[in-house]
């Protein structure tokens, strides 16, 4: 099992920049793959960024974020960032932290509670 828990969401201005964390409980955060996803008001969840649990990590993006926003993990804080620079307003949504095992952002098996992101024109 798995919790997880975001921070750092809030209100921030278009062409600013923000940074979302996920701390992870368990022993076995490393072996996790961790993925960010998005819900925007009136849409559903869509998916973000996933770095691997493998030793040397594999990112990729949504293209709509790709340049934009970098995903990184921290094992010894068991904690995963969101980098966010290049702020648009349809970047605004509540940001779920998730983790999984199949090597898969389609596949997670565990999801925080989301943090909110508003992003001021």
């Amino acid at each position: 099992q798995v919790h997880l828990v975001e921070s750092g969401g809030g209100l921030g201005q278009t062409g600013g920049s923000l940074r979302l964390s996920c701390a992870a409980s368990g022993r076995t955060f490393r072996r996790y793959d961790m993925g960010w996803f998005r819900q925007a008001p009136g849409k559903e969840r869509e998916f973000v960024a996933f770095i691997s649990g493998t030793s040397v990590s594999v990112t990729y993006y949504a293209d709509s974020v790709k340049g934009r926003f970098t995903i990184s993990r921290d094992n010894a804080k068991n904690t995963v960032y969101l980098e966010m620079n290049i702020l648009k307003p349809e970047d605004t949504a509540v940001y779920y932290c998730a983790a999984g095992t199949s090597g898969s952002s389609q596949n997670m098996d565990y999801w925080g509670k989301g943090t909110l992101v508003t992003v001021s024109s």
